[in-house]
């Protein structure tokens, strides 16, 4: 093969590697489950902590479903409730229950089949789909 025609080869492989890598990962949709699992999981065990300010048990429930068109309004009023906000694990959850969203809206949008919009669904606890995978 010709040197110039090697090199220009190279060189569509580096520029489609860069394109594949700025599109959204592969991992894109096990990132937003395994990010829901957490704030699932964190959300319940605030509620039964018992060293946590009373504010806790007024917080907007946080039973995530990210096949739940619901979950998008229920992320965006938790992060805007406006109380507890000088309780360190509420705000740690905020900002975890905000990047999931942003992750959901932006990088995943394109990913994600959401299979409801049943927003009791999210009132309560999701056991069966917490369990570890």
């Amino acid at each position: 093969k010709h040197p110039t025609m090697k090199m220009l080869l190279s060189l569509i492989a580096l520029l489609s590697a860069a394109l594949l890598a700025s599109a959204a990962p592969p991992t894109c949709y096990s990132r937003v489950l395994s990010l829901s699992k957490e704030i699932t999981e964190s959300f319940k065990e605030l509620q039964t902590s018992k060293d946590v300010d009373s504010c806790v048990e007024t917080l907007p429930r946080l039973y995530l479903d990210i096949h739940n068109y619901c979950v998008l309004a229920k992320l965006r009023d938790f992060v805007a409730y406006p109380r507890c906000d000088t309780v360190l694990e509420v705000n740690e959850l905020k900002e975890k229950a905000r990047s999931l969203y942003t992750i959901l809206i932006s990088y995943c949008r394109r990913d994600l089949v959401f299979l409801t919009d049943d927003c009791n669904a999210l009132e309560i606890p999701i056991e069966h789909s917490i369990t570890e995978s």
